[in-house]
């Protein structure tokens, strides 16, 4: 190794004269001067040499040199010593050494932030102050340890986010909600903020997702979606009184402010707090000045709440007619069947639930739900054999709810045992003059054929 750095050293020596005589000044405040030029550009040689090596104890010192010295001198002032120290903090069994480091650690994102201009003029590819912010929020709370200032790094973290938006690295997402829960834990005044991070974490991490077609960023951003939500809906204060305390008294002070209400409808939904007053406050301010299909869904919940059926289904047939996305249609019918089902207006219940099949065949809950609507109902005639065959009617939609969706395998089975009890003997149907294998035709509101096994 010895010999490649000093062959290095030597071309760098002779290229000296030849780099200051084209670039004049310019270069100079890059590398210095005379002496101070060659003697960083062999810092520079020898500190890279040890990075490669893993060798970060010897690469500190002419590191820091060159630092110091000359910090216009290249981009990988400032990469090569991140890495330096984040290994001399990872190596160190000194608290008070590791503190220097740190402090250290700080000092290269600052000062990277400071020339960042004359950074990125050296390369193809410049970085944003975001991004070094995200940074030095994240190495805070990796080497910082118990005794991270969680108010500071906050501060950084928020100011990162806030300049990066949709284009932050995927661990900025996550370190901003462990940042916000971290100050909830000490300050519960923090709440509001905690729930107002949450949502501009995770809009912008679903835009960032939606927007990449790298398969590696693509799995980097699920994650830190699916831990951004983690942290959001496991702080165990999110709870649906928390939201009602919170947002009640304020949706009245902001019926015409748009933005406002459509995030308290969002989180509301999230949390599935449909059923809280200022829920229904938002949604219907919010759809009285723009309906969608959420407004129009919140409006439909409250009237059910009320017991006004009639008004809460035209409201939930504004939600489906207003939704572009066929799953979220067939969900709004599928929430519109529930709530006609509750008056046990069974026929038309099931006319929502097939609706919601028809934008997507393989919801398994819809036909759970009209299997349980059969079931509810199977006194349709006078013989009781006959009537018994209904849980035949609703078995096939069990059997069928499972063949387009595993997921709901197990409550499916489950229904099928129990509605299996109910189904007529072989006895009772012999005197009707049926038997195993005969199809019969359900009366009543079902209509429908099943076969007798």
């Amino acid at each position: 190794m010895k010999m490649k750095m000093f062959t290095m050293l030597a071309v760098l020596s002779l290229g000296t004269t030849a780099v200051f005589a084209q670039k004049g000044v310019e270069d100079g405040s890059r590398f210095g001067h005379g002496e101070d030029s060659l003697r960083c550009l062999q810092n520079i040689s020898i500190y890279t040499e040890y990075v490669k090596t893993n060798n970060f104890k010897d690469a500190y010192t002419p590191w820091k040199a060159v630092f110091t010295e000359a910090p216009l001198a290249q981009v990988g002032t400032y990469t090569n010593g991140a890495k330096i120290l984040r290994a001399l903090i990872a190596e160190s069994k000194d608290a008070a050494q590791q503190k220097t480091y740190l402090n250290e650690l700080m000092s290269v994102h600052d000062q990277r932030i400071k020339y960042l201009d004359q950074l990125n003029g050296l390369v193809r590819n410049p970085t944003t102050k975001g991004s070094i912010l995200g940074m030095k929020a994240h190495d805070l709370i990796v080497f910082s340890g118990p005794n991270l200032d969680v108010n500071t790094a906050y501060g950084i973290e928020k100011e990162a986010v806030d300049l990066e938006k949709e284009n932050a690295d995927y661990f900025m997402f996550q370190d901003m909600m462990d940042l916000s829960l971290r100050k909830l834990k000490a300050d519960n005044t923090h709440k509001e903020q905690f729930i107002q991070d949450y949502l501009t974490v995770s809009g912008y991490a679903d835009a960032a997702y939606k927007a990449t077609t790298a398969e590696k960023t693509k799995k980097l951003l699920k994650t830190a979606k699916d831990n951004v939500d983690a942290y959001f809906i496991n702080s165990g204060t999110a709870t649906c009184e928390d939201m009602q305390s919170i947002y009640g008294p304020k949706v009245a002070q902001n019926k015409s402010n748009l933005d406002y209400l459509k995030q308290v409808i969002s989180v509301m939904e999230i949390l599935k707090c449909t059923n809280e007053e200022a829920y229904f406050q938002a949604s219907e301010a919010a759809h009285a000045i723009e309906p969608t299909a959420a407004t129009a869904l919140g409006c439909g919940y409250m009237y059910y709440k009320k017991g006004d059926i009639n008004k809460s289904v035209s409201y939930f047939d504004e939600a489906i007619e207003l939704e572009q996305d066929p799953m979220e249609k067939a969900e709004n019918c599928y929430k519109a069947a529930i709530a006609i089902m509750s008056q046990k207006m069974y026929g038309k219940a099931r006319q929502y639930a097939n609706k919601a099949l028809s934008y997507n065949p393989n919801m398994g809950k819809a036909y759970i739900l009209i299997a349980q609507m059969y079931a509810a109902s199977p006194n349709w005639g006078d013989e009781a054999a006959l009537n018994k065959c209904t849980y035949f009617a609703a078995i096939d939609k069990l059997q069928r709810a499972k063949s387009v969706d595993p997921s709901v395998a197990e409550e499916a089975n489950k229904l099928i045992g129990s509605y299996s009890a109910y189904t007529p003997k072989d006895e009772d149907l012999f005197f009707l003059g049926l038997k195993k294998g005969d199809s019969v035709t359900i009366g009543g509101w079902i209509g429908e054929t099943t076969t007798i096994r």
